[in-house]
């Protein structure tokens, strides 16, 4: 059984980088109706329960957008832990703490991101937090990084035909019309193995395949999970060419970055926010000051 691949319209990435006021950065990835919002601190003094003398700590949150964080919240946040964990040199800095704090700012539709009350994290919700925190980590550039981690979601329409129709990134709006999901994400470094049937190019390094939850209503052949992988590492080449994209304007403390389709002519733009009135007249008083 052959899955056909679909490049249906597509919501557009959307990244909102800024500086918080009480950690190192924050970045608020919108891919359609998905929101979320995921947060940096670190490296910073670390409770002597939770010390490692060989390596950083690693603290990961995860905040559903309602109520409080239950048991999927909780096993989300290991997961993101054992995703991040090889793609940072945490024994740059022995003895201190990492946290990450991710929000959920959506789901009130699908019931996902709602935390135990709700009907857990949905796939497209899951790659908008991986690529948050990736965005945040790479904002911040406090903490080396060996690589960079991409995750995409993939959908499988339903069809009473014998060959399903695969999704890239299916909205929350698109969710009952699926017959299985799941999120892929791939860590692309220069110290990793590309897959054989990988479609690697000269500009983008190398990615191996980290982890997928991919699963389905009905029974599914090993071809199909290859198709969709194949699908989603074609997605996550193009989320990664977007953060690239994003670092040109690290100096800025709020850019919005307008990136990858499920089309094949995908441009990426930045869109940078002009300043506020208000920060305008901020200056003007601090320059009569200094007069």
């Amino acid at each position: 059984m052959k899955a056909s691949i679909g490049w249906t319209a597509p919501p557009d990435l959307v990244l909102v980088r800024s500086l918080a006021t009480l950690c190192r950065g924050a970045v608020t990835p919108v891919e359609g109706e998905t929101k979320s919002l995921t947060s940096i601190s670190g490296p910073i003094e670390v409770r002597p329960n939770l010390e490692q003398p060989s390596h950083a700590t690693l603290d990961v949150h995860i905040r559903p957008l309602a109520s409080i964080s239950g048991t999927d919240s909780k096993a989300l946040a290991a997961t993101l832990k054992a995703l991040l964990t090889p793609s940072l040199l945490l024994s740059h800095h022995p003895r201190t703490l990492v946290q990450i704090v991710g929000q959920a700012l959506c789901g009130s539709n699908s019931g996902s991101g709602m935390g135990s009350a709700g009907k857990g994290w949905n796939t497209t919700l899951i790659a908008s937090l991986v690529n948050a925190t990736t965005a945040a980590l790479l904002n911040t550039a406090a903490v080396p990084m060996r690589g960079v981690v991409c995750a995409v979601s993939v959908g499988r329409l339903r069809s009473q035909s014998a060959s399903p129709t695969l999704i890239l990134d299916p909205s929350e709006s698109e969710l009952p019309y699926l017959s299985g999901s799941g999120c892929f994400a791939f860590l692309f470094s220069s110290v990793v193995t590309a897959l054989p049937d990988s479609e690697a190019s000269s500009d983008v390094p190398p990615c191996s395949l980290l982890w997928t939850n991919y699963s389905a209503n009905t029974s599914f052949t090993e071809s199909e999970l290859v198709d969709a992988r194949k699908l989603a590492e074609r997605g996550a080449v193009e989320v990664w060419k977007a953060l690239k994209e994003s670092l040109g304007s690290m100096g800025k403390s709020a850019v919005t970055l307008v990136g990858w389709k499920r089309d094949k002519n995908t441009t990426v733009k930045e869109v940078a926010e002009e300043p506020s009135e208000s920060a305008s007249e901020s200056e003007v008083d601090d320059e009569k000051m200094e007069i």
